[in-house]
């Protein structure tokens, strides 16, 4: 039966890899999450930047960075009733409304800034990057291009007008807003996180590895960074480059439990499953509750033979995810090959099912197969 082991074990090693590929775009993902925080950093910058001497500005921005939105909020009103032609307090209400959520109010009050300040690049940045949370990218696209017609070495402006060129579809384009930001300055970090991101989206792995590899010459310490490197190495085969991207990460953060899983995942490929169940029990450690854990080192101990072992792993996973197909369908191969026959074609059908269930059409033909294998194998007839 082993190699019908390999069979689901390579299914089951693709699901683990589309695990990942989503894991990479959640990682990758998260510099993006951090970009926002960039950005809203950068106009926190902007609004001491733009400090004027009136008194409740002054304290609306002294509120605003100790995270006082709210009365931020009110401090700037007064100073709009003091002086309404005031573009400044009406930019920085604008921030303060943005992060709270209020991205419609914090538009009026841009727009209400430019009004008065119609040279002010800021605003249209601000207003660019509020339309854009508010799904209204070709609008930001115009504010970014009227931020650029201001000032043509604004990389942020490139950095944002890239962002909803690619929610659009336009990832060549986003690609040369990226080049363009580093091109004006080639150690914006975030710009080759961005262009890294969509290079990878266009299936151009190499070209992300490039830009990745740049981040992390700017930053050496950027965990998700190496883990996204690292899963795109693994995809293009890479195993030991994938290797050791994942150890970097950890080595700076080592309690993330899914690294852990994609360098055991990553081992496995390489033949070395004592190093994957390592790998394995950290993850287990780490997060008791994953199921897929507890999967991949049931597939490393049949690998080494242990299949009791690996039923107990089994067990443990189904017990947290009972709908788990690949759970089922592997206890079901370790317990035919320990002669439980009914007990395995039991398992076999119920993955055959959560397979057919969850639409996964090959896997659940798989199953039907495996299952009239082991009948065949063991002189079962099938029950009517």
């Amino acid at each position: 039966m082993k190699r019908y082991i390999a069979l689901i074990v390579i299914s089951m090693r693709c699901s683990i890899a589309a695990v990942c590929v989503s894991e990479a775009s959640a990682l990758a993902a998260a510099p993006v999450e951090k970009q926002n925080e960039h950005r809203s950093n950068r106009l926190r910058y902007i609004v001491e930047a733009t400090c004027v001497s009136t008194d409740d500005n002054n304290q609306g921005i002294a509120k605003y960075q100790c995270g006082d939105k709210q009365g931020a909020i009110v401090d700037y009103d007064r100073a709009i009733r003091v002086n309404p032609n005031n573009a400044i307090a009406y930019y920085n209400r604008g921030l303060a409304k943005s992060d709270l959520g209020d991205k419609q109010g914090a538009i009026s009050d841009y727009n209400r800034s430019l009004n008065i300040d119609p040279k002010n690049t800021d605003a249209y940045l601000a207003r660019g990057v509020a339309k854009s949370d508010l799904g209204d990218k070709q609008g930001a696209i115009s504010d970014y291009d009227q931020a650029l017609k201001l000032n043509p070495k604004n990389t942020d402006a490139y950095l944002d007008r890239g962002h909803a060129k690619s929610d659009l579809g336009d990832k060549s384009g986003a690609i040369a807003d990226y080049t363009q930001a580093l091109n004006i300055n080639p150690e914006y970090a975030d710009a080759y996180i961005s262009r890294g991101l969509t290079r990878l989206s266009l299936n151009d792995k190499q070209g992300a590895i490039a830009d990745y590899t740049q981040v992390l010459k700017l930053n050496p310490e950027y965990t998700d960074i190496y883990i996204s490197r690292g899963n795109i190495k693994s995809d293009l085969g890479d195993k030991q480059g994938a290797i050791t991207d994942y150890t970097q990460a950890l080595n700076i953060n080592p309690e993330y439990a899914q690294v852990y899983n994609n360098r055991g995942a990553a081992k496995m490929d390489l033949g070395d499953e004592l190093g994957a169940i390592d790998d394995y029990n950290q993850a287990i450690k780490l997060s008791p509750n994953d199921a897929d854990a507890y999967i991949r080192r049931g597939i490393a101990k049949m690998d080494l033979g242990d299949k009791q072992g690996a039923i107990v792993d089994y067990d443990q996973a189904i017990k947290l995810s009972p709908n788990s197909a690949y759970a089922h369908y592997n206890r079901g191969i370790a317990k035919s090959d320990l002669g439980d026959e009914l007990g395995a074609i039991s398992d076999m059908t119920r993955a055959s099912n959560l397979f057919d269930r969850h639409g996964q059409i090959d896997l659940y033909k798989q199953a039907i197969k495996t299952i009239d294998k082991i009948r065949k194998i063991h002189n079962l007839k099938s029950v009517v």
